[in-house]
């Protein structure tokens, strides 16, 4: 059973698509309005929905019947069950792909990326992703400590920069993407300076790395970060951070392109 039908109940409620990750997504992808477009992952169709919204045709591709039924319907999106590693679309099918937030949860890298690349024409394959290390460390290390830990078992970014040109044979470009501090879709870096957010369960159940993680040390953590902010100690540490306006988190958009 796909991760999200236990954990996505209640997704479209806080992971609201964010405007400005929408636009970067059309500037990379940099292709005409109308053409075809795949996402992989869609989960409830937020960015699905936008990019429908500026005149793309969008398969969208999500194996969770929860994240499904949370889509709003469009009459220039088309929904398929699937997973990454098992595209359910024709070679050459599309012009362009996205998958944003995605790769984390995928069960085997190189197979979806080979997957990615046959579907696609000769568009760019944009994904979403991030390296922990690559992150400024502020204040969420304090009380949950495990999104460190969790985070640093995934590939370092040159290494799946790399493992997409092995399997793709395309050339492979990071432009990092710096957290504004009012963004709308609540995952797990974006609070960054609304620590308040991390204290409401809906927020929390939007997050993966917190929706799946040991409740009792997520509780400890968030009765910690709650007398801090009660008492005035968290603004007395990391106050500082309020006064940001954006910040590195470890966010990246990779752009996989064929190479002429």
């Amino acid at each position: 059973m796909p991760i999200y039908d236990s954990i996505g109940q209640q997704y479209s409620t806080t992971r609201i698509p964010d405007s400005r990750i929408v636009q970067a997504i059309i500037d990379l992808l940099n292709l005409p309005k109308r053409s075809i477009i795949a996402d992989i992952g869609a989960g409830s169709g937020g960015y699905t929905q936008l990019l429908a919204n500026q005149g793309f045709s969008v398969y969208a591709v999500e194996p969770s019947s929860v994240m499904r039924s949370q889509a709003p319907k469009h009459p220039q999106v088309q929904w398929l069950t699937g997973y990454a590693e098992e595209l359910p679309l024709p070679d050459n099918s599309v012009d362009g792909l996205i998958s944003i937030l995605t790769i984390h949860h995928f069960s085997n890298l190189e197979k979806a990326f080979q997957e990615m690349h046959r579907i696609v024409k000769v568009g760019a394959i944009i994904l979403l992703t991030f390296d922990i290390r690559l992150a400024q460390k502020i204040w969420l290390n304090d009380y949950f400590p495990w999104l460190w830990s969790d985070a640093l078992r995934l590939l370092p970014l040159n290494e799946l920069a790399n493992l997409i040109e092995a399997n793709t044979t395309r050339r492979v470009e990071a432009i990092p993407f710096l957290l504004p501090y009012d963004l709308s879709d609540l995952f797990a870096g974006a609070a960054w300076r609304r620590p308040e957010l991390y204290l409401q369960p809906d927020v929390r159940a939007g997050i993966s790395s917190f929706a799946l993680a040991n409740k009792p040390v997520i509780e400890s953590g968030v009765k910690s970060l709650a007398a801090d902010l009660s008492s005035g100690e968290w603004d007395t540490k990391y106050g500082e951070i309020r006064t940001l306006t954006e910040i590195d988190l470890g966010y990246r958009f990779l752009r996989a392109t064929i190479e002429n």
